[in-house]
């Protein structure tokens, strides 16, 4: 299997493979490698030398290698989201393990003409490792893209700001990505607008990242929990109305603060019975730097006040929504409540 920066170099060399198969969250990368796929691949014509299969047309597959790309030396064929890949995706479309078995036989039987004729390439959200899967591994290149971790993000947002020779430190680029998320195309949509801002060899500062960048709203409750647990209500109340000017629903607010808090009470029971934080809160490998956010402010708390915040929490949505408390009154007197 490739990594990502494998493929992306592989493609550099404008070269390209007769079968790919590229999966995984990370889909900002996987079109960016997709479109450089269509780049090397040259002059495209629909349903002649490029072809597009998906769920609805897969069984098509064999006869669409087979048929000649007229007048070009080579046919492209897209499939994408098929359900070759997985178990739910055959029952939705019918597609079963003949079809599948099928394909993987073909491709090891035809392996020269496919080189010679067709560049075929599967573009799936998620794969079940079956004899498709384990025959494109073999036969071809297959690439997970799995969402970067903080320091790969921070290293190619980094490269983009050099680029347009802008300064960024790392302790600013990491305090974006924690406000932005770890999404690579927001983070290369913030880091734009800030190269916009601060211009040719100017730097990108933590003070910009507030004014300009759209902040995730996880990290907003960070920051809405950071002041609760300072017992700064003014500051607590100033980021929830904050949330409520921008139309934030005060719903997914609450629920945000729930599953917050919620978080918060987990660590405290994981170190209180000598438990692993990261796998108490079932963080993705990408999310391991929330560890160390969690903790810091957790220890704002006692074991007894969060459990509370979080009852308190659950009681509110029972109240609001049998019509007997409105949600923003309520949720602004658990705010002062703990404050005071």
């Amino acid at each position: 299997m490739l990594s990502i920066e494998s493929l992306e170099k592989e493609l550099k060399t404008g070269k390209l493979n007769p079968i790919y198969l590229l999966y995984g969250e990370e889909t900002f990368l996987l079109e960016s490698c997709l479109k450089k796929i269509k780049t090397n691949f040259g002059e495209r014509k629909a349903g002649i030398n490029e072809i597009k299969l998906d769920e609805t047309n897969i069984h098509t597959i064999l006869s669409d290698i087979e048929t000649p790309a007229f007048g070009y030396e080579k046919k492209l064929i897209l499939a994408r989201n098929t359900g070759l890949f997985k178990k739910e995706g055959r029952k939705k479309t019918g597609i079963n393990t003949e079809l599948i078995n099928k394909v993987a036989d073909y491709i090891k039987e035809h392996k020269k003409m496919i080189e010679e004729a067709v560049v075929l390439v599967f573009i799936e959200q998620e794969v079940e490792k079956n004899i498709l899967y384990k025959t494109i591994e073999q036969e071809g290149m297959v690439c997970e893209f799995q969402e970067l971790k903080p320091q790969q993000i921070m290293a190619r947002l980094k490269a983009i700001c050099k680029a347009y020779q802008v300064q960024i430190e790392d302790p600013t680029l990491r305090y974006l990505i924690e406000a932005c998320g770890t999404n690579m195309q927001d983070g290369i949509n913030e880091t734009r607008k800030l190269i916009e801002y601060a211009g040719t060899e100017g730097t990108i500062t933590k003070q910009a990242i507030d004014l300009l960048c759209i902040k995730q709203l996880d990290s907003i409750i960070f920051d809405l929990t950071d002041n609760l647990g300072k017992k700064k209500v003014d500051k607590a109340l100033e980021v929830l109305h904050g949330l409520l000017y921008q139309k934030e629903p005060i719903q997914k607010i609450l629920i945000t603060l729930y599953h917050h808090f919620k978080k918060l009470y987990t660590i405290k029971i994981a170190q209180k019975e000598n438990r692993n934080i990261a796998e108490s809160l079932k963080l993705k490998p990408n999310q391991m730097f929330l560890v160390t956010k969690y903790k810091g402010q957790a220890d704002y708390f006692k074991e007894q006040e969060l459990k509370k915040i979080v009852e308190e929490l659950i009681d509110l949505d029972y109240h609001y929504k049998t019509g007997q408390i409105d949600l923003n009154i309520g949720l602004e007197s658990i705010l002062c409540r703990y404050c005071s």
